[in-house]
């Protein structure tokens, strides 16, 4: 049987690399202003120009602020390599205008194009360039929009908005290892934190991180298929190897510096006991100057204890606010810590297994997950956060009224605020949309310009097994119950920090319906590890990343096929990116009774050639607990491949190395155990080149296809 969707399916892959995973066309970056009546935003001009462009909502239209095509003399040719690595960690799919920042009241919007600085003002008038000292990164307004701060070469520096004099250093590096005003490798992957500069409310300082990359790890990165492109040298925080050296300071524009003394340790009396102790604070996981004052949190390297504390910024004394610890590791929630308008800390706290929020000293309601915080609007505090871990929802806190739910509609939903204007950002059965509230009223909306998929997600959402795993299950658009029996095909992530199986659409289950079309019925599980499911959920992972997480694959493809017949057990193949390919490899390594092929892409197949702040969260320090890493690792187990197996990697990639899948392929080679390596130079991990993503996947349906045909 022939449906729409079936003949869609050889043009798919090409739609899907073209829009960049059908983010092209989304309006994000949000940022209201303080009063409510403007909306600032970024968006490229169709689902299929790459280009980003600055927005304005405003009186219920949209204006455009920024196209780089008007701009003389904006192209991508000479972006500095500070900020491709900023957009590489960030996960950026555009070009053109793909961040800005905002003066305190949104009436004056900087960004950076091909390292120039431009700047426009949103009442009116053409953006102009602001003449820099050299190639910027991240320039970010005064809070009154007359000065702008930007980082160049690792150096701070300040200029005039208006016309680019009086360019003043803050702060330069001190030798070729150290960078002020920039995040390091760990902090922008793994932390959370990609920024390394705050403006004081007054425009008179700057709270700033400097780092010091001389005691990491040099790691060389090449390109074969181009041997005249001399390697590219990045400094990589190996797991059990040293971190950067990453400090606080306050930067005065009349020349005025002031280290920040954050605390050396954790206190041996509070800090939670474990196999594997370092009570140092290494890591700055967040900071930022608001109403109250410089605030900064910091992480014990063994990610048991944080604590938050007020920055005096005469004297960089430091005085503790809030101390969190935790036996397996304190989770870090995006937006947090935060205050209100007052000065009232806001915190993540777990009670009953579930990760809630304290406003000062009231806690968020049982039962409720809460996912991150979206900003404070005086005392009122907006969040994300779900009872149902296959939706999340916008919250409000306001004293006297509690907190309520602002999103109704099942699916994931995220927002933007100011004054009483909420930015509703909604993935939903029906869509993506984005509904601009004001007064809790729908006042108008900002288009969504992306792309159709071609072939149209049909998941049939699934709680399968004793531990009642959220799961979507895919089948054919053409397949009749009992008509055929259909090979399975696993998709699933299964990983820290991302679920796949919610009520709302994405690329993920446009990718699902494609493999369907071609005959498989497609099965994506939440396993023990995601998000949303409790806190003895997210860390039953501490110690062994696989175990759980195959279990719990295998344990959904069988009550699957217990309620659906036509699902061929005999016939089971097994995908995946990143986590997902490494739980595809483990499938075919440890359960080859049960996957019979696999796929996997960018997997990490060697722990210890991880980043430290990730790896050692789950299975802690590797000389200290190297059977942990023995355990979760693949190359040790590379004799144990029986089943047909497809490596591919990204030789650009440096977040997981290229060296993962080389490392394994040479033990598998030394094992005399077949498989296939598909090489993709040049690639990064979030590669976006039409010719490379849209062919990768014809590549793995074909080897699925095949491996799967008896």
């Amino acid at each position: 049987m022939t449906t729409t969707d079936t003949l869609n399916v050889p043009a798919f892959p090409r739609q899907f690399a073209r829009t960049r995973r059908f983010s092209l066309g989304v309006p994000g970056a949000f940022t209201v202003s303080p009063d409510g009546a403007r909306v600032l935003f970024v968006r490229t001009g169709s689902g299929s120009d790459p280009v980003g462009r600055l927005w304005l909502y405003e009186d219920g239209e949209e204006r455009l602020l920024a196209d780089p095509a008007a701009l003389e003399g904006a192209g991508e040719e000479d972006v500095p390599v500070a900020e491709r690595v900023r957009r590489e960690r960030a996960g950026v799919m555009s070009t053109g205008v793909v961040g800005y920042a905002a003066d305190r009241h949104a009436r004056v919007a900087v960004f950076a194009l091909g390292g120039a600085v431009w700047a426009v003002r949103t009442g009116g008038g053409a953006p102009w360039r602001v003449p820099t000292a050299g190639p910027a990164v991240d320039p970010r307004p005064s809070p009154d929009g007359s000065l702008v701060a930007y980082v160049t070469g690792g150096a701070v520096r300040v200029v005039r908005t208006a016309d680019g004099a009086e360019d003043r250093l803050l702060a330069a590096p001190e030798g070729p290892e150290v960078t002020y005003g920039l995040s390091d490798h760990v902090s922008a992957e793994s932390v959370g934190r990609s920024r390394g500069y705050w403006w004081s409310p007054d425009g008179d300082a700057l709270l700033v991180v400097r780092t010091d990359h001389a005691r990491v790890g040099r790691w060389f990165l090449a390109d074969p298929a181009d041997p005249a492109r001399p390697p590219r040298a990045v400094r990589y925080p190996a797991a059990g190897t040293p971190n950067a050296e990453v400090s606080l300071c306050v930067l005065r524009l009349d020349g005025r510096r002031t280290p920040v003394l954050t605390p050396a340790s954790a206190a041996p009396t509070t800090h939670p006991p474990g196999d594997w102790t370092d009570r140092a604070f290494e890591y700055v996981t967040a900071a930022g100057w608001d109403g109250t004052g410089p605030f900064a949190e910091v992480q014990t390297r063994d990610q048991r204890t944080t604590e938050l504390l007020a920055v005096e910024p005469d004297t960089g004394v430091t005085r503790p606010l809030v101390r969190r610890t935790d036996p397996a590791w304190v989770e870090l929630t995006p937006g947090v810590p935060a205050r209100t308008g007052g000065g009232v800390p806001v915190v993540t706290v777990v009670r009953d297994d579930v990760r809630g929020l304290r406003i000062g000293n009231v806690p968020s309601p049982p039962g409720l997950h809460v996912r991150a915080v979206l900003g404070t609007v005086g005392e009122r505090v907006f969040l994300t956060a779900g009872e149902d871990p296959a939706e999340t929802h916008v919250w409000a806190y306001a004293p006297g009224s509690g907190f309520r739910r602002l999103s109704r509609e099942p699916g994931v939903h995220t927002a933007a605020v100011g004054g009483d204007t909420v930015v509703l950002d909604s993935r939903t059965p029906d869509g993506r949309a984005v509904t601009v509230l004001r007064g809790g009223e729908p006042a108008g909306t900002i288009r969504v310009l992306a792309e159709t998929p071609l072939v149209t997600p049909r998941p049939v959402h699934l709680s399968l097994g004793v531990r009642e795993l959220r799961s979507h299950l895919y089948l054919p658009s053409w397949h009749a119950p009992g008509s055929d029996r259909l090979p399975v095909l696993l998709s699933p992530y299964g990983g820290h920090g991302l679920q796949l199986a919610v009520r709302a659409p994405g690329w993920p289950g446009a990718v699902a319906q494609w493999f369907a079309e071609q005959g498989f019925a497609v099965l994506v599980t939440d396993g023990r590890g995601t998000p949303g499911r409790g806190r003895a959920w997210e860390t039953a992972v501490r110690g062994d990343r696989l175990t759980a997480p195959l279990e719990d694959q295998v344990d959904a493809l069988r009550a699957a096929a217990g309620r659906y017949p036509d699902l061929d057990l005999g016939r089971v193949g097994i995908r995946g990116w990143s986590y997902g390919g490494y739980l595809a490899i483990g499938a075919v390594l440890h359960r080859p009774d049960v996957f019979h092929a696999a796929v996997a892409g960018a997997a990490p197949t060697d722990r210890r050639l991880y980043d430290t702040h990730w790896e050692e969260r789950f299975l802690g320090h590797p000389d200290v607990l190297p059977e942990q890493y023995e355990r979760s690792s693949h190359v040790p187990y590379a004799h144990r491949l029986s089943r047909p197996l497809l490596l591919m990697h990204g030789f650009g990639d440096d977040n997981v190395v290229a060296a993962h899948t080389l490392r394994f392929s040479t033990a598998l080679l030394a094992a005399g155990r077949p498989h296939s390596v598909l090489p993709l130079p040049g690639a990064t991990h979030r590669d976006t080149g039409v010719d490379v993503v849209s062919g990768r996947l014809r590549a793995e349906a074909e080897f699925l296809r095949s491996s799967l045909s008896g």
